[in-house]
């Protein structure tokens, strides 16, 4: 018999489906809840509250309930167009023990598409009107992937750490040597054939291939957002040691979890931040949650307890 998939194993576990090849779409990993930013924009987040006592929610069922005061609440932040469903194993898993969130930012999933506000800054500012829903007794953990990273890192020059407990980037440049590749061949290839390069972006995400359900899925949410507001998200004007020296000011735990392509990157993380946890994915994609969702899961779980 053959070995089953990476996803098998992940569907078996967390979907609750059957051991075969196919694995279809499943319900929402949370219940729906929207948030208005200051300015006018309605955002889609899913939440999962663990099942406990004193009616804490129902884990199964994916109900959302207040969690105990004092607890840790975990926070996703997608990356380029992603929608909040890609972090499907991080709810259903990491939900089991904290209450978690996972946002579709501005144009992205379920989220209004408003016609501006696809900027660093307002992003940042997104991201600190969903924060401030949640109690103020909570204690943040953000995890932010791609270009997450730089929005969550925009979010702290223009609000300070305050809220956060810790914060976990993963698979991004964060402003050190070595610099990556441009990213314009990509644009051009964007503007001439928009959807070709869009279905090639979203399949080198994943080392592993997912089913062709989740494929579609962020194929159409990367494909729904307006083309300039897409690229605009992929054109901030900072330059790159704006991120760095935002990285190296961050005065809270912070955590690098990342493919082999910023090696290097870590190294030097290291050097400003020497209590840093680096966990380096060594045959995953881009998608590393997702690929090893559930080393993710286990390393992000362990590290968050230490935070506590």
């Amino acid at each position: 018999m053959l070995a089953a998939s990476p996803w098998q194993a992940i569907a078996q576990q967390l979907l609750g489906a059957a051991a075969s090849d196919e694995v279809g779409p499943a319900a929402d990993p949370g219940a729906r809840h929207s948030v208005l930013t200051s300015d006018g924009v309605r955002l889609s987040l899913l939440e999962r509250t663990p099942a406990g006592p004193a009616g804490r929610g129902d884990a199964d069922a994916g109900a959302s309930a207040a969690p105990e005061p004092g607890a840790t609440t975990i926070v996703l932040l997608p990356g380029w167009c992603m929608p909040a469903t890609i972090w499907r194993a991080q709810l259903l898993g990491l939900g089991e023990r904290w209450p978690t969130v996972a946002i579709d930012p501005r144009g992205q999933g379920e989220s209004q598409i408003p016609a501006d506000g696809y900027t660093a800054d307002r992003r940042a500012d997104d991201l600190h009107d969903v924060l401030q829903t949640i109690d103020e007794d909570q204690r943040i953990v953000l995890v932010a992937w791609s270009l997450g990273v730089l929005e969550a890192l925009q979010y702290f020059q223009r609000h300070g750490s305050g809220r956060l407990l810790g914060l976990a980037l993963v698979d991004n440049s964060i402003g050190e040597p070595p610099a990556p590749q441009s990213s314009g061949a990509f644009l051009r290839d964007l503007r001439q054939a928009r959807a070709p390069t869009v279905e090639r972006f979203v399949r080198a995400m994943f080392a592993h291939p997912p089913p062709e359900f989740l494929i579609e899925q962020i194929r159409a949410s990367t494909l729904r957002m307006p083309l300039e507001a897409s690229l605009a998200l992929l054109s901030y004007p900072m330059p790159r040691e704006h991120w760095r020296e935002l990285t190296h000011a961050f005065d809270r735990p912070l955590a690098y979890l990342i493919t082999p392509h910023y090696r290097e990157q870590a190294m030097h993380l290291r050097q400003a931040h020497p209590q840093a946890l680096v966990e380096i994915f060594e045959h995953a994609g881009h998608a590393l949650f997702v690929d090893e969702a559930q080393r993710f899961n286990r390393v992000l779980s362990g590290w968050i307890e230490g935070l506590a």
